[in-house]
């Protein structure tokens, strides 16, 4: 274990299942917006009936829809996924750059849940016992 403390093994032990179950949630809620992608496409397809003059057509205000909430989808999958990876990697000790960005971003973006282990993951990496344990210099 490259001497990694007991404690280390501890800490890293439970901020990868953090990062799994943080991940999990990331994924959930990036699905809410699925609700939009499903009106914006019954309004591209007609089913809300045609626009007054000088009113936006539905069929564009629906790509508008459609758009943002494929956007907001893929930018909250790719985070959970890249949140999980993270996880996984530091139970392997392993990809301390990317666990480090990923702890980064989450503190950032995903409150109150991220923020937390953003924070917490971002303290226990900067260990010099810790860096040590993944071979980083």
């Amino acid at each position: 274990m490259n001497g990694e403390t007991p404690q280390d093994t501890e800490h890293l032990k439970l901020l990868s299942i953090f990062h799994y179950v943080v991940g999990g949630l990331i994924a959930l809620v990036a699905c809410f917006p699925i609700i939009h992608l499903i009106v914006g496409t019954t309004m591209v397809l007609g089913g809300f009936g045609h626009s007054r003059s000088g009113e936006a057509s539905p069929a564009v205000v629906g790509w508008v829809f459609i758009v943002m909430a494929l956007v907001i989808i893929g930018l909250g999958w790719t985070l959970a996924l890249c949140t999980v990876i993270a996880g996984r990697s530091l139970a392997q000790r392993r990809r301390y750059m990317f666990c480090l960005i990923v702890a980064g971003i989450m503190a950032v973006t995903c409150m109150p849940f991220g923020t937390v282990l953003g924070v917490f993951t971002i303290i226990v990496l900067l260990r010099p016992s810790v860096k040590t344990a993944f071979g980083a210099a």
